[in-house]
């Protein structure tokens, strides 16, 4: 948890480095989390008889910027610009890749 609430901490901070681990647990909890939702969308939506994705929505806008921004860093940390997130494959590809060893033209190494 202490991973995702670091994320949130450096909010909409698209420079420096991102560990991969950093950016895999925001990954996972932001994927219970949003599971989390739809589940309780889908049982107050059978409640009430209504079909709107309230929380969801919400939760979505407000981790947008955090997530984009999370990406960016780990895209740093392989040493490549932040617009290979735009790319999908590629950008997966980076993300699991090792960071570069030392410092790179992104700034030092994470901190654990």
């Amino acid at each position: 948890m202490k991973w995702y609430v670091q994320v949130l901490k450096k909010y909409a901070v698209f420079s420096g480095r991102a560990h991969r681990t950093e950016f895999w647990m925001f990954f996972l909890f932001n994927f219970i989390i949003s599971f989390g939702l739809g589940l309780i969308e889908v049982i107050l939506g059978e409640v009430t008889n209504t079909n709107q994705s309230v929380l969801s929505t919400i939760y979505s806008l407000a981790v947008l910027i955090p997530n984009l921004a999370v990406g960016v860093r780990r895209m740093h940390d392989t040493d490549h610009s932040g617009w290979w997130l735009i790319v999908p494959v590629v950008n997966l590809v980076f993300a699991v890749t090792k960071g570069t060893e030392g410092e790179n033209r992104f700034g030092p190494p994470p901190q654990l």
